[in-house]
């Protein structure tokens, strides 16, 4: 049963998307770079924004891709299974410092760096571009790309966030054929729920529910706007960080439940 405002919304989202343009991801070199960026992309810990190369500034998640693409470029062959199977805290630390700052939890992503460089080397060459192929164009199902990246300690959550997004940057750069659209799911992250929430199409309640519920709603309303899941989910998330009120905010000033600090996932 849709709530009272969805075709409000579904409205507002054709009327944002006139003037959208989803990102392309150009500058993620490969589908190694992808990966392991995309394994410790959860709560950065930066807290000031940064220029990095002169472009920018950039702030949060951006930020670190930034800097972690930056290390990338100046330590030829980083970002692969075949760099990072000992990967420690110091290395990761230094290799997201700017200007004094650098990610929160270094020894944390180390660790699940050395898990999914281990399980690229044990099941597929320690290749990322290997793992796509051995998907066979699937995202979901047995076999398909999301269980296979469930298998890596990063990507383990249930509800796919991290993996998720990875299909995407695969997809939207070529790397990635996808021949079950119906599996693609937003990622329900802070900033979608906080928009799910105040625009009132989901009820507050513990994080776990009001995640799923999140993801539940806009793909309703991706269906009833016609807007392909990957693009309402870049557009959201774009647009949302910087207006909490992007789809209205009948349901007055609700955020988003508390974040859970022991997750690598969020």
């Amino acid at each position: 049963m849709r709530v009272e405002g969805f075709e409000a919304v579904v409205e507002r989202l054709r009327v944002l998307r006139r003037g959208y343009r989803p990102p392309g991801f150009e500058h993620v070199p490969d589908p190694d770079a992808a990966i392991f960026l995309c394994a410790v992309d959860h709560k950065s810990g930066y807290e000031r924004p940064h220029q990095v190369d002169g472009r920018g500034p950039f702030r949060g998640s951006a930020l670190m891709w930034e800097v972690g693409l930056r290390a990338a470029r100046a330590r030829d062959g980083w970002l692969t299974a075949a760099r990072l199977g000992g990967v420690t805290a110091t290395e990761i630390a230094a290799a997201f410092e700017i200007e004094g700052e650098t990610v929160v939890d270094p020894g944390r992503r180390a660790a699940l760096w050395r898990d999914l460089a281990r399980g690229l080397r044990d099941g597929y060459e320690g290749s990322a571009a290997r793992l796509l192929a051995a998907a066979e164009r699937r995202l979901g199902g047995a076999g398909g790309l999301l269980e296979r990246l469930a298998g890596f300690e990063a990507f383990a959550d249930p509800l796919a966030k991290k993996a998720q997004l990875y299909a995407k940057i695969c997809a939207r750069r070529g790397w990635l054929t996808v021949d079950d659209p119906e599996n693609w799911q937003v990622s329900a992250d802070s900033v979608l729920m906080r928009l799910a929430l105040r625009a009132g199409l989901i009820e507050p309640g513990p994080l776990e529910a009001v995640r799923a519920a999140t993801r539940d709603v806009f793909a309703e309303l991706a269906t009833a706007s016609a807007i392909p899941i990957p693009e309402l989910d870049d557009m959201l998330w774009e647009l949302g960080r910087e207006d909490a009120d992007l789809l209205g905010n009948t349901r007055g000033d609700l955020r988003e439940p508390p974040r859970d600090p022991e997750s690598a996932w969020y």
